[in-house]
């Protein structure tokens, strides 16, 4: 039997519970006995790890269910942050809106699958049709494809937890732009917005049908709600609140009433106070990009947990002193009074040294315990001139 196949998750019970009780201690914005550390590990990570093609990751099942066993053992065995989860689930990629909006995907060597842009004027926003997943055959596909991982999990004799997984899109701003090419997005915004209101209204809506869909199928029910919003970094805070705002407190304000979750990558410190005031975010992926400190003075005391504060190229020079550092004072930073969670914003790329990574959850462990012992040193990416984004204005 492969070792994978024959990986029992219940030798780790204590960890898990340890785990979990830093991770309630943040949430509560009280100081466990050390930091709350996450890595941002998934199938694309696991992948480069093992050596098999991503392409094949995603295209072929068996494949998928070895990688993700392989990675659930790998990470209880060696990286030594706080993940609790127990079990695995069929994993898509980044199709939600070729699935959605029938396009086109591409399945290339090496990379994760992505889509083919749809919409390059008003005419093709105008021709854009928003299906009914129930009757749409490649949200069911996307589906079958689900129950037959959970059901070829079983015949290998997976013993952990195995979901078949779910089908959504991104909120009205990121999905245009998985439609669209990016900067076509974001210039239609500012020469003519009656369009892209229209493209975001077509987007809310598949949103809906997605989201009510998968509580129809997994017996879910409105209350908590993550969203993943990458391209709101591109944007100024005022076309934000203008043209997007609108569109994603809508969905907060239907399916998150109790709890707020938004994934940004890129620099989004200029949207804080419009997450921590009018939104009113209770948990929030900081990215790879965004400063620290503005998430620590404006998301913080609004009640928002923060999650971040690493950049995968923090690792990629080694186990040196600036990462040393970085951990050091991110730490100093934002643990303080919980509500912090040491994540790599986003998600751990490929390529990041397997050795580099288990020593920075292993240090922040060290260096993170209550009460802190920090002294104060220059923040790295923060304290060293990079400039603070400049986003595009009205």
């Amino acid at each position: 039997m492969s070792d994978w196949l024959d990986f029992d998750i219940s030798k780790y019970e204590a960890r898990i519970e340890q785990s979990r009780r830093r991770l309630q201690a943040a949430h509560e914005f009280r100081e466990g006995d050390t930091v709350a550390c996450l890595a941002s590990t998934a199938g694309s990570y696991w992948s480069w790890l093992f050596g098999v093609d991503i392409r094949d990751y995603y295209t072929d099942i068996d494949t998928q269910i070895e990688i993700q066993m392989r990675g659930l053992k790998w990470r209880y065995e060696n990286l030594p942050d706080d993940f609790t989860g127990t079990g695995i689930s069929y994993d898509p990629g980044p199709i939600g809106e070729a699935v959605v909006f029938d396009c086109d995907l591409q399945y290339p060597q090496g990379t994760s699958p992505f889509i083919l842009r749809v919409i390059h004027d008003g005419a093709d926003v105008e021709k854009l049709q928003v299906k009914d997943p129930r009757d749409n055959p490649r949200v069911q596909e996307q589906l079958a494809r689900g129950r037959r991982f959970k059901e070829r999990a079983e015949e290998l004799g997976v013993k952990v937890p195995v979901g078949t997984g779910s089908i959504g899109i991104h909120p009205p701003l990121s999905c245009a732009c998985a439609l669209a090419d990016a900067d076509w997005v974001y210039l239609t915004m500012l020469a003519e917005p009656e369009v892209m209101l229209k493209l975001f209204d077509k987007c809310y809506r598949a949103f809906c049908l997605c989201q009510e869909y998968m509580y129809e199928l997994h017996g879910g029910k409105p209350g908590t709600l993550g969203l993943a919003d990458d391209n709101s970094a591109f944007v100024s805070d005022p076309l934000y609140r203008q043209m997007v705002l609108p569109y994603n407190l809508g969905l907060y304000e239907t399916y998150g009433q109790q709890r707020r979750y938004l994934h940004a990558d890129g620099p989004n410190e200029h949207h804080y106070r419009t997450y921590a005031e009018i939104i009113r975010l209770n948990h929030m992926d900081i990215g790879g990009w965004s400063k620290l400190r503005p998430a620590v003075e404006i998301l913080k005391p609004a009640g928002c947990i923060v999650h971040g504060g690493l950049n995968n190229r923090d690792l990629y020079s080694g186990w040196t002193e600036p990462l040393r550092q970085k951990i050091r004072q991110t730490i100093r930073i934002a643990a303080p009074g919980g509500g912090f969670e040491l994540a790599i914003g986003g998600e751990t790329y490929a390529h990041t040294a397997p050795d580099v990574l288990c020593k920075t959850f292993a240090y922040a462990h060290e260096v993170g315990r209550f009460p802190l012992d920090i002294s104060e040193e220059p923040l790295p990416g923060e304290d060293d001139g990079r400039p603070v984004w400049e986003a595009v204005t009205l």
